[in-house]
């Protein structure tokens, strides 16, 4: 981990890959993590940790499977959302957008139930980031 102020910009501009986010850097034992979306993601869900969203750029949708049915969640650039452990959600990012993720290290990107991982999905626990 640096010791020196990481700019989000420039570490977007580091790489290209959609759904596969990279470490910018940790805090205690979780991850901060920024990735590219556009499309859909894959309904999934982490059954021990919440996942936090903030949106750096663009639009973000999270479908949502909750007791009382089925919603989506919109989020323009500069909300944040936090979808609690547990709950099925799929992302979407119908014309693409920048986020910020807060995890647990180790979280995987698709969970810990999940369907069939598309060919477009990184299932990883995260890229370094340079």
């Amino acid at each position: 981990m640096t010791q020196e102020p990481i700019s989000l910009a420039d570490a977007l501009a580091s790489f290209s890959d959609l759904w596969s986010p990279r470490i910018v850097t940790t805090v205690n034992d979780y991850d901060v993590r920024v990735a590219k979306v556009e499309g859909e993601h894959l309904w999934h869900v982490h059954d021990d940790t919440d996942e936090f969203f903030l949106v750096l750029d663009g639009e973000l949708r999270i479908a949502l499977r909750e007791a009382a049915g089925e919603r989506e969640v919109v989020l323009p650039k500069g909300s944040v959302f936090t979808v609690p452990r547990g709950t099925e959600h799929k992302p979407i990012a119908p014309t693409g957008a920048s986020i910020l993720l807060l995890e647990p290290t180790g979280t995987s990107t698709v969970g810990d139930r999940h369907e069939e991982i598309p060919a477009h999905v990184d299932a990883t626990t995260g890229h370094a980031l340079f």
